[in-house]
């Protein structure tokens, strides 16, 4: 269930408020691109619907690559009975050695919690999973996600409050992704042969179809395609804050407290997972 007290410390510790984006429109910014009709543009452009149902799940892509960025957007997840589901909100490269940066919605039972996945591939290569748990009811009202992309690191934000920090650790031989233009994508598809209590809990299509909405959506980056990602320079954004973003003692503040009291998984603490040694970047603070 979601509790009263972890509000109550947020509204002590963090500012906790919906957070107000610069608006884009899905018209000019997106293409629904599979879904058979399931994904729907509304109020000109405004809002979007994705939904489920046992037949097909939907989904959409930005219609311009980047090289770099700040993504927001505002989403109300499916509500009651979502088990099986997942909704998602995340940035890709394609190809077998594609980049990725995840943000990744668990549905549940009605009452219980949703599971937050992140996760960031490099060259194909995945394993940095972190999980949290909400400290309110993403099916109740619109909430702000975000994903800072910049050379030096990989914030994860909710409500423009960081939750996670993936820094560049190229001189420890840990692959970044900066070279490959991703697009952004969502979706809301059916896996609940794992989404929820690792599978034990399946989909209940009486309650299809299930509905995400999205709106306020803001692709502020370095959009680019193919070989001229490489010749683009940043220097044209030179007053974007997500160029060189990081947190600053308030955020690393805030960082540790959603850390303490909302992860649920750290791959850097799964040693059974990794018994030849958890992964370099684990023994660098993650609060840069």
């Amino acid at each position: 269930m979601y509790s009263s007290s972890p509000i109550l410390k947020l509204s002590i510790l963090m500012v906790s408020c919906l957070v107000a984006v610069s608006a884009g429109n899905f018209y000019k910014d997106v293409d629904i691109t599979w879904g058979d009709g399931r994904g729907k543009i509304l109020n000109g452009g405004q809002d979007l619907t994705l939904s489920l149902d046992k037949f097909s799940g939907s989904g959409f892509q930005s219609k311009n690559e980047f090289l770099f960025g700040r993504f927001d957007v505002q989403l109300k997840l499916v509500a009651g009975n979502s088990a099986g589901s997942v909704t998602t909100f995340f940035l890709s490269s394609q190809g077998t050695n594609h980049d990725e940066i995840d943000f990744e919605f668990l549905g549940n039972v009605t009452g219980e919690p949703y599971t937050v996945h992140t996760n960031v591939y490099s060259q194909g290569k995945g394993n940095k999973e972190q999980q949290f748990r909400l400290w309110f009811d993403p099916t109740a009202a619109f909430h702000t996600y975000s994903i800072v992309w910049n050379p030096e690191r990989i914030i994860f934000l909710v409500d423009n409050s960081p939750i996670r920090v993936f820094s560049n650790n190229e001189g420890m031989g840990i692959p970044f992704p900066k070279n490959q233009p991703m697009r952004l994508y969502c979706s809301l598809w059916n896996a609940d042969d794992w989404a929820t209590q690792g599978g034990r809990v399946k989909a209940d299509w009486t309650k299809a179809p299930f509905v995400a909405s999205y709106r306020n959506i803001n692709l502020d980056g370095n959009a680019c395609s193919g070989p001229s990602c490489a010749s683009k320079s940043l220097d044209s954004f030179n007053t974007a804050a997500w160029k060189s973003q990081a947190l600053d003692a308030k955020g690393r503040n805030r960082l540790r407290w959603v850390q303490s009291n909302f992860m649920i998984y750290d791959y850097c603490k799964d040693f059974p997972r990794f018994p030849q040694g958890i992964s370099a970047e684990c023994k660098r603070s993650r609060f840069l």
